[in-house]
């Protein structure tokens, strides 16, 4: 049982990859190309590296790469959110 659980372990990172894609389309959405352009090219970077890894069978690495590529993606989704309410909210009364 327990070659089966590191078998499963060390197969393609296909379910990180796809995290990761997923959480990239949806900062773009969020407008992180205009409010947090470092950090969705680092989480685009990130994944361009991990798929690499895939393509050489370093999965366990392209697993790393995938999740950090995820973070960085879902990170710069909330800054570009926060950023963008905070633009569009009216300025603060003046006494």
């Amino acid at each position: 049982m327990l070659v089966v659980v590191v078998a499963c372990a060390a197969g393609p990172p296909v379910q990180e990859m796809s995290d990761a894609r997923q959480a990239i389309a949806a900062a773009r959405e969020a407008g992180a190309a205009t409010y947090a352009d470092a950090g969705l090219r680092a989480a685009e970077a990130r994944l361009a590296q991990a798929e690499v890894q895939m393509n050489e069978r370093m999965y366990r690495e392209a697993r790393r790469l995938a999740v950090d590529s995820k973070d960085a993606a879902i990170d710069a989704l909330l800054r570009s959110r926060a950023l963008r309410e905070a633009a569009a909210a009216p300025d603060a009364p003046r006494p």
